[in-house]
């Protein structure tokens, strides 16, 4: 469930004011009462976070998932469990590792609070928001005990944002403070709990070093890892998935790149874990990859010819949960909270060499400049009819150059912005001629074992021949733009 809300701060003394705006009924419903015990570690790593674990009287166990980049920060993702109120479901526990690593998760906080809600409705029937008056007593928990109220606007799902703002505005009208992301918890807990998270991303200035650098880019990979896994868990979320293998495969690459910075040792095993998982978590999105493709490229068909895709799908579906099923063997393993603990700190103490204190264009451009030489190099050696591996090389090292810059794009300016634009291209067009490879071969296969599905699987590999077709003769087009000495004139 997605949840929407905003919360307020209000006096001891607010009345909540009328809120029928734009015609809607307004019906108060009778006080809950309500008792919530809170866990988290030690040193709170989840409420820092911005997530929290907790077992309520009328809900029993919820986790509460903070917001990822680009979406609505008014929206947390809220999963329910099952079970006794002092025994923490496994599949909460699990949802939570990526916070609490290796941790243990105990009781921190007792909430008591008494909600007064008051639903908004429309002409037809339909709740479109409830707006809550709740009063908040802490006790038998770390933080000190005490009272305090807000109020808190939920919007009903496919209610337009203007309500909220609206509603907002009356309360503020009424005497509300201003809006707070901060959770009763965090409120409950006091100062601990409103520490940064265990991964910051700190952005590099002109002043730093190249150390500076290298340490920010690292934790933006760390940090999407963290917070796409619990949707990863989940399951429901394809593109969770890709973002958190783009995060395994970014890091590495980033690692490769500033090598020469840091220490050798340490690079080559936090690598060679990185692989590990990201070999887990590809595996599933392949198949995700293929699915999608295979349903985009579906629409050239005629309608009767449609129908032994779902068998495709269904055959695809099978084998995505089969190696679903081990990626979740892999994050229930010590090894990926041994990762886990790696990945943090390297975020925020990589072993970088003295080398590392060299001012960021003396040492960084130097270190773009080789992935990309290596680039041209193997694009120069190429035979006059390049094979599919051949490309699919040229593809890989394409990728290093536009992670390469896009780590010091920060810094380096938009003319790195642009050069990374035009290495995702070339990396793009030669990545729709792997898909298509990668997509003809399975439909191959399943003609051959499922001679139902033959006619329609043969139609889709000629659509994807075609795309590799393209792919091959397009790639040229993109490389020219990268090498342009204009286009590379900052590095």
């Amino acid at each position: 469930m997605l949840e929407r809300e905003l919360k307020l701060n209000v006096p001891a003394d607010f009345r909540l004011p009328d809120l029928s705006v734009a015609g809607l009924e307004v019906i108060s419903a009778p006080p809950r009462h309500l008792d919530a015990v809170y866990y988290d570690t030690v040193d709170l790593r989840l409420v820092r976070w911005g997530c929290s674990l907790l077992h309520r009287t009328d809900e029993g166990w919820t986790v509460k998932l903070p917001p990822v980049e680009d979406q609505d920060p008014k929206a947390r993702r809220e999963i329910r469990f099952k079970g006794r109120w002092d025994q923490i479901p496994p599949g909460a526990a699990a949802l939570v590792r990526v916070y609490a690593r290796r941790a243990q998760l105990q009781q921190i906080a007792r909430l008591r609070t008494v909600r007064r809600p008051v639903k908004l409705i429309d002409g037809s029937g339909r709740s479109l928001a409830e707006v809550v008056d709740e009063d908040v007593s802490t006790y038998g928990g770390r933080g000190p005990a005490g009272r305090f109220r807000e109020i808190e606007i939920e919007l009903a799902e496919g209610t337009d944002e203007g309500l909220l703002e609206g509603l907002a505005s009356r309360l503020r009208t009424a005497g509300a403070g201003s809006a707070t992301r901060m959770s009763r918890l965090a409120r409950a807990l006091g100062t601990p709990a409103l520490q940064a998270p265990d991964v910051v991303v700190v952005e590099p200035g002109d002043e730093h070093n190249a150390g500076d650098v290298i340490k920010a880019a690292i934790a933006r990979s760390v940090l999407r890892f963290v917070v796409h896994m619990p949707a990863v868990q989940i399951g429901e979320d394809t593109e969770a998935l890709h973002q958190a293998r783009v995060a395994t495969r970014r890091l590495r690459s980033d690692l490769r790149t500033f090598g020469p910075l840091l220490d050798e040792g340490w690079v080559t095993s936090l690598r060679d874990e990185l692989r590990w998982m990201g070999d887990a978590l590809g595996k599933v999105r392949d198949v995700d990859v293929l699915m999608l493709r295979l349903d985009a490229t579906s629409t050239h068909l005629l309608e009767a010819d449609r129908y032994p895709l779902r068998v495709m799908m269904t055959m695809l579906q099978t084998e995505r949960e089969r190696r679903r099923r081990t990626l979740l063997a892999a994050v229930d393993e010590d090894r990926y909270l041994e990762l886990l603990d790696r990945m943090v700190d390297a975020a925020n103490q990589p072993r970088l060499l003295s080398s590392a204190d060299r001012p960021f264009r003396e040492a960084l451009r130097e270190l773009v400049r080789a992935p990309f030489e290596l680039l041209m190099q193997t694009v120069l050696e190429l035979p006059d009819k390049p094979t599919d591996p051949d490309l699919h090389r040229i593809r890989i090292r394409a990728k290093r150059v536009r992670y390469a810059a896009e780590a010091v794009a920060p810094l380096a300016g938009k003319k790195a912005t642009r050069f990374a634009k035009a290495a995702a291209r070339l990396q793009d067009t030669l990545g729709d001629l792997q898909d298509a490879s990668v997509a003809h071969a399975w439909l191959s296969m399943s003609a051959h074992h499922h001679p139902a599905v033959a006619f329609t699987a043969g139609q889709l590999a000629g659509f994807e021949l075609a795309r590799a077709d393209s792919a091959r003769t397009g790639w040229a087009v993109a490389w020219q733009e990268l090498s342009r000495d204009k286009l590379r004139s900052w590095m």
